[in-house]
């Protein structure tokens, strides 16, 4: 086959050319297109479902809204894990969904799951989904600033306004934006707060305010009327945004004149009640979180964001600064492709320089080069295709493998310009397509399998699970899809302009270069002396193997390498029960903190929750997002400086960044490396476990951010009803609850629609009513007259949770903590001897979660399928060469890369991560191709040439296949070299490993391998050579008598 496809690319040179240059101009203009984003699709499909509860303590919002929705969420197809949090009025529950699974699928079991569970809620409450976004979702954060020092001339509400109004209806209709979170500054709303003396004294009840608001500001359709021949709409026109017409109301009539509603409350406009503020630089600000849809691109998302920021720059208050973008995910993306991009181009760079020393020879050079823009062409009309995007991984899966895609053209070019300066000297010399045909095809099968294997030892990439799968799959794709285009050109592009351009070179003759003469020389004389030395330098070798495999379990361990996002997100926890002032007084003065650190460019800060986030947060945390800018310090030691700014602060402080955040949360739930996760029922027991824990935790070296779930006890004023005395007033205990709600946590009557702006009119009794004291006295409605709370209540002060966790049925806390940058592995094994020597009551559990577990499970797969996938190597080499001593001889290479994988680990401080395991996959399979190449060559030595088995062979088939060798190998290591450099930098940092691994693999083994290679073979491999040799058989088809294909 391989025959046919060489002969017809020689006899259609320009057709295969012309079919080349189509590939290439349309392979760039695709990759052009394509989608760019940072990371490939980490999108784990995860439906949300919030309720809002209207006021409900945690303890009744899990039991009436939270346990209905989980028990109907769990058991479905596919759902790997129900989470739920359950706060003051809310209930945030989360279904998560295999990998895999189509997310609006999932949606739609969970909306026939929800449509069932509703009759469940208490009235009024409605479970709803949220939309569907990214986990790498929120694309920028913006900031209006509010600081009266900086020139901002507009109210709280006034900004509010202008981002609920104008901002966030504009970039919602953004293509790709699914959602805009505002928080921060002052919603407006029109509050009624009734008077209860004066109410008394006109005689009017609450229920009649509240009728009377519900019927406040409605419009009214009133059909058609015809008048001369016209058709005339009706509108019923009652609505108006006015404080003064709400004020002249109706809501009763008395002695035949109306009761206004000022007469009996106070009406205005005021702020809403918060539950979450935000600020700037220390100043108050409004935030707006804005998240995409997912396989949106983002860059391109935030382009579209930032024109349509410009176009309704105009409308903007007069007084009001422009949004200052506080997190633009974009930039890291931008950073990273960009610094892959030029690793990729600089790595091209290193080839050219490399087999030009080489070759001396512009034209074999541009033959062999041209590999790689054909090559890249080829993945990226493949990966438009498969709808992947240009990221990080599929760039880092090319430039790990740009040295590779000359290996085959390398090859190639080398043996026919050999084959045609030996027939230049022949007497009766063959045509040039025919000496380019043979030189062809005679390495042809050498190449081949050795491609197979490198797409072999690739396949428990594949495999790997979870989010460590969704990263290098894409990658393992990128390398394999352009190693095989660069065979597919080796096969056709190259012989074709092979045969145009060598044959007329000047230099055919010149014979090798003074480099390839010197390494050659130097090669025969090591040659001589390995063959004297050969049991020394079998055992040394192995000596070498053995100390290198001891030394691997000693590695520092990780999951993934630590990202640099040039940006940093920082928790600050204070007590629950803090109240949302005190917090946001503490929350800048962390802002001010953190601008003290010399690389922090600005900050923002998000306390307690937005509106429409999917967040239960608590008014007691806040989110402070840090602009970083490049410095002198490394990201560890900014990181620690930040600790120590805010070690002053009465708060748990965590420090992190947005993406690894976020990765954290998708692999535990839980927004930390390291989650320990208490199971129980009993909230109070599950408290004391965890605080002991942490106790117990708090001497673990390396551990940082060490903190429990704020799930404790926080003050509450109970009004007790007691159904006796509320029967004996006339009420039912659901009425008289419903009166007593209303009157404290106020009711939303109606909405008031000013043009495109919404205001809630919210009934509500002012705040300076709703003390104890007050609210005992306050008189409310009875069917046997006006009667003061305390009549059928008592008001006593108690305590209650702030929040409670689920997962999976069970309550649950959580103690979490980040490390340092050491050692993972020994942090987790401390962390696993502390909870064993832990006593737990009866009915707890511990689940120890985070990166660790995600790395371990797949360090364990990888190891199983790697063995899987070498003896496949075994297996396929065996059926090559029929002799599983020639097999191992080729498969001997592989530990020999160990040995300096394993040094360059150690020089560089690189961790045993996936990343470097990655690397040592990808490090198998090429290794394995030098002794292919080898052993394939001295097995045609014999069979073609009739070359006696001895030292002569072995030396001749060395010494001829030294510059292929040398080449394929060195190009592969010197393109890695611009990965090796600038580790943290962004891109870079997931590649780092797996270009140290690579690269320190490829130097041990080509050094090794020069000896090692041609001394087993020449000690244990004749009497497997010549059976094969025996064995096979092939018709000629040369005048030669050369097989139509070689080994």
């Amino acid at each position: 086959m391989f025959n046919w496809i060489v002969r017809h690319s020689l006899h259609n040179r320009l057709l295969v050319l012309a079919v080349a240059a189509l590939l290439l101009v349309y392979g760039a203009l695709s990759a052009t297109r394509m989608p760019v984003d940072v990371f490939p699709a980490l999108d784990k499909p995860v439906v949300t479902v919030m309720t809002e509860a209207g006021g409900m303590a945690p303890e009744e919002v899990e039991l009436r809204v939270s346990y209905p929705l989980e028990t109907a969420l769990n058991g479905m197809p596919g759902v790997t894990r129900v989470r739920s949090s359950s706060g003051v009025g809310l209930s945030v529950v989360y279904a998560e969904f295999d990998w895999g699974t189509d997310v609006y699928r999932n949606r739609q079991l969970v909306a026939e799951r929800l449509a069932l569970v509703r009759e469940q809620m208490p009235a009024g409450v409605n479970p709803t989904m949220g939309p569907v976004s990214s986990i790498m979702g929120e694309v920028m954060l913006l900031a209006l600033p509010l600081d009266a020092s900086a020139g901002a001339a507009v109210t709280p509400m006034q900004a509010r306004e202008y981002a609920d109004f104008v901002l966030r209806p504009r970039l919602l209709s953004v293509p790709g934006v699914a959602q805009v979170i505002p928080i921060g500054g002052e919603r407006r709303q029109l509050r009624v707060e009734p008077d209860g003396t004066r109410m008394a004294a006109a005689g009017v009840s609450l229920s009649q305010i509240e009728s009377a608001l519900q019927g406040f500001a409605a419009n009214a359709g009133g059909g058609f009327v015809d008048l001369c021949g016209r058709e005339f709409l009706i509108r019923h026109l009652a609505r108006t945004a006015s404080a003064e017409d709400l004020q002249g109301m109706a809501v009763a009539w008395r002695d035949g004149r109306p009761v206004r509603l000022e007469q009996v409350a106070r009406v205005g406009f005021a702020a809403g009640v918060k539950r979450g503020d935000a600020g700037h630089d220390g100043a108050p600000a409004v935030i707006l979180s804005i998240q995409k849809q997912p396989d949106a691109d983002t860059v391109r998302v935030t382009r579209d964001i930032e024109a349509a920021l410009d176009e309704i720059a105009r409308a903007r208050p007069a007084g009001l600064a422009a949004p200052e973008v506080l997190f633009r995910q974009a930039d890291f993306i931008q950073a990273s492709v960009r610094n892959v991009g030029e690793a990729l181009r600089d790595g091209a760079v290193m080839v050219a320089i490399v087999l030009f020393a080489f070759l001396l020879s512009a034209r074999t050079t541009l033959i062999s080069l041209l590999a790689i823009p054909l090559s890249l062409a080829v993945t990226a009309l493949v990966f438009k295709a498969l709808g992947q995007s240009i990221n990080v991984m599929t760039l880092g899966g090319l430039a790990i493998a740009i040295g590779e895609l000359v290996d085959d053209a390398v090859v190639d070019v080398e043996n026919i310009l050999r084959r045609l300066r030996h027939n230049r000297g022949l007497a009766a010399p063959l045509p040039v397509f025919e000496v380019v045909r043979q030189a062809s095809v005679e390495v042809r099968s050498g190449i081949v399998y050795a491609t197979l294997i490198v797409v072999l030892v690739f396949v428990p990439l594949f495999a790997l699970p979870g989010i460590e799968g969704r990263l290098f799959t894409p990658l393992g794709i990128a390398y394999i899809v352009s190693v095989l285009a660069s065979m597919a050109v080796s096969m056709t592009v190259t012989p074709a302009l092979a045969s145009w351009l060598l044959p007329r070179m000047k230099t055919l003759d010149r014979g090798d270069s003074p480099l390839v003469a010197r390494l050659k020389r130097w090669d025969e004389r090591l040659l001589a002396w390995s063959f004297g030395h050969a049991k020394a330098l079998i055992g040394v070798a192995l000596v070498a193997v053995a100390a290198a495999a001891a030394s691997v379990p000693f590695f520092p361990r990780a999951f993934l390498p630590a990202f640099n996002e040039g940006s940093a997100v920082v928790g600050v926890l204070l007590e629950p029960g803090t109240s949302l002032a005190e917090s946001g007084r503490i929350g800048a003065l962390a802002e001010s903190l953190l601008l003290t650190v010399p690389e922090v460019v600005q900050v923002g800060r998000r306390t307690g929750r937005a509106e429409l986030d999917e967040h239960a947060e608590g008014v007691h945390s806040s989110e402070i997002e840090v602009d970083l800018k490049p410095g002198e310090r490394s990201r560890d030691a900014v990181m620690a400086d930040i600790r120590r700014v805010l070690a002053v602060l009465p708060a748990q402080v965590s420090v992190g960044q947005p993406i690894s955040h976020r990765l954290d949360h998708l692999l535990s739930g839980v927004r930390a490396q390291i989650a320990i996760k208490v199971f129980g029922d009993d909230t109070d027991t599950l408290r004391g476990v965890a605080e002991q824990l942490r106790q117990a935790l708090a001497g673990v070296p390396g551990l940082v951010d060490l903190s429990v779930e704020k799930q404790v006890l926080i003050p509450q004023l109970a009004v007790r009803l007691d159904p006796r005395k509320a029967a004996q007033a006339g009420l039912s205990p659901g009425e008289a609850v419903r009166v007593l709600q209303a009157l404290t946590d106020g009711t939303t009557a109606a909405q008031i629609v000013d043009g495109a702006r919404r205001y809630d009119l919210v009934l509500r009794l002012p705040d300076m009513a709703r003390s104890p004291q007050a609210l005992a006295q306050t008189l409310i409605d009875t069917p046997s007259g006006r009667i003061p709370v305390a009549a059928i209540a008592t008001l006593e002060e108690t305590d209650g949770p702030n929040q409670i966790g689920r997962e999976n049925g069970r309550r649950r806390i959580v103690v979490y903590a980040n490390g340092d940058g050491s050692d993972m592995a020994r942090i987790v094994g401390d962390i696993r001897a502390a909870i064993a020597a832990t006593a737990l009551p009866e009915g707890v559990s511990v689940s120890l979660e985070g990166q660790f577990q995600a790395q371990e499970q797949a360090t364990r797969l990888i190891a199983a399928l790697s063995a899987v996938s070498l003896a496949m190597v075994f297996l396929v080499l065996v059926s090559r060469y029929r002799s599983a001593l020639l097999a191992a001889i080729v498969m001997a290479n592989i530990p020999l890369a160990l040995i300096g994988s394993v040094v360059a680990m150690w020089l560089t401080g690189v961790s045993l991560s996936v990343a470097s395991m990655i690397g040592f996959i990808t490090l198998a399979g090429i290794a394995s191709r030098n002794g292919i190449l080898k052993i394939s060559h001295y097995l045609n030595l014999m069979r073609l040439e009739h070359e006696p088995f001895g030292e002569a062979l072995v030396v001749r088939g060395s010494l001829e296949r030294l510059t292929p060798v040398l080449m394929t190998a060195l190009v592969a290591a010197f393109a890695l070299t611009p990965l090796l450099t600038s580790a943290d930098a962004p891109g870079k940092e997931i590649l780092h490993p797996v270009a140290v691994v690579i690269f320190g693999g490829l130097v041990s083994s080509t050094l090794l391998d020069t000896l090692l290679t041609p001394v087993l073979f020449l000690r244990f491999g004749r009497r497997a050579a010549e059976r094969l040799l025996a064995s096979s058989s092939a018709p000629a088809d040369t005048p030669a008598g050369r097989p139509r294909e070689a080994f």
